[in-house]
């Protein structure tokens, strides 16, 4: 039986996005309250056999949705909710109308979790966090390159509520491309879980091959002229990309783990066995480049060590060139009446050539040594 004939009061209408579209104010059938219209809900929808479907609110999407998997027999119609750091109250609401569970709750209104994958009751909870690679003109020692934030995924049989904290990695495109794309919506919500992993994943790729630019430049700028090298700056790569590691390894159990889990369809677990390859593969590239960033670290210091001794060297050349001029200057420059030569008529050509010879040996004794 079609879906229009089930319930008739709703409409099927085409992926027609409303971004940042504010929350209509309806009422509660559950506990009678009434749901004020909140800047933290990005997006919500209903959708039954691929397509979107209009609804008056989120408790009556929700409705429609069990009714419709109810008289199907099958859990292909969900409801998918879209927020951005929302606010506790607005939180604890959704939980009672999905039922979610009070500590996943919790986290997903305080933020700053570990990334990881927690089963409760019939529902998954979901933490992924997020990473941007920020544009700058130049490099420099307090250059931010990484932005982050986070994504939680509520996932339930015929539900998907996501929280998103910062502003990088909006699910937007996502959606646009399950909606353009019926048949990846008709996987239900443990399909849109694998759109959001494998986007967050996507753009880990992404921001570690900018990484691996950044890293490229400063390797060449460490073994570039004298001017052109600063220790701030590597260093501040080095921060940067631990913080690039914080985000993404500590993913990689969990994703391993969630492809595994009896939630997931079987038909779905290589999707998401596809999405732990590339994840892999982002960590051993997130990890070279580390390794990497260490030894152009260690590099640039003990090149800076060098050239310190280096222009300890001359310095100390220098010095000895001119205390031989100063040392003979010295010893005629004291005022005693009997000193030898002080009579003598060639005795001040005779001293200042001592002085050039003298330095001109020394001169072309440290340039020999590659002391100057």
């Amino acid at each position: 039986m079609r879906s229009s004939l089930l319930f008739p009061r709703i409409r099927h209408v085409r992926a027609v996005r409303a971004p940042h579209a504010p929350a209509v104010p309806v009422r509660d059938r559950l506990n009678g309250t009434c749901v004020p219209p909140s800047d933290s809900l990005v997006e919500y929808a209903a959708y039954v056999n691929g397509e979107r479907i209009e609804a008056l609110g989120i408790p009556d999407a929700l409705e429609l949705v069990r009714a419709h998997n109810a008289a199907q027999e099958k859990g292909d119609a969900f409801v998918w909710v879209g927020l951005h750091e929302p606010d506790a109250p607005e939180v604890e609401w959704l939980a009672e109308v999905f039922d979610l569970h009070p500590l996943a709750v919790e986290d997903a209104v305080k933020a700053h979790q570990r990334p990881k994958v927690e089963r409760y009751d019939d529902s998954l909870f979901v933490v992924l966090k997020t990473v941007a690679y920020l544009e700058h003109p130049e490099l420099t020692a307090t250059s931010e390159i990484i932005g982050t934030g986070e994504i939680m995924a509520f996932v339930g049989p015929d539900f998907v509520v996501t929280v998103r904290h910062g502003r990088y990695c909006p699910l937007a495109e996502v959606r646009e491309r399950l909606e353009d794309k019926p048949k990846l919506l008709r996987r239900g919500p443990t399909g849109v879980l694998h759109a959001i992993a494998d986007h967050v994943v996507d753009k880990y790729l992404h921001v570690a091959d900018e990484m691996q630019v950044e890293l490229e430049e400063v390797e060449a700028m460490v073994f570039a002229d004298v001017s052109a090298r600063d220790i701030g700056r590597i260093y501040n790569l080095k921060r940067e990309m631990i913080e690039l590691k914080r985000a993404v390894t500590p993913l990689q159990s969990p994703m391993s783990t969630l492809a595994q889990r009896r939630m997931i369809p079987s038909e779905m677990r290589e999707y998401f066995r596809d999405v732990v390859d590339h994840l892999a593969r982002v960590c051993e590239q997130v990890e070279s480049s580390n390794e990497l960033c260490n030894s152009v670290l260690q590099a640039a210091l003990a090149r800076s060590n060098a050239l310190a001794n280096e222009d300890m060297r001359k310095i100390s050349a220098w010095v000895a060139i001119m205390a031989v001029p100063t040392m003979i200057a010295g010893i005629y420059g004291m005022n005693f009446e009997h000193m030898p030569e002080l009579d003598a008529v060639y005795g001040y050509p005779a001293v200042l050539g001592v002085m050039v010879l003298a330095c001109t040996l020394l001169y072309r004794g440290f340039r020999r040594n590659g002391w100057m």
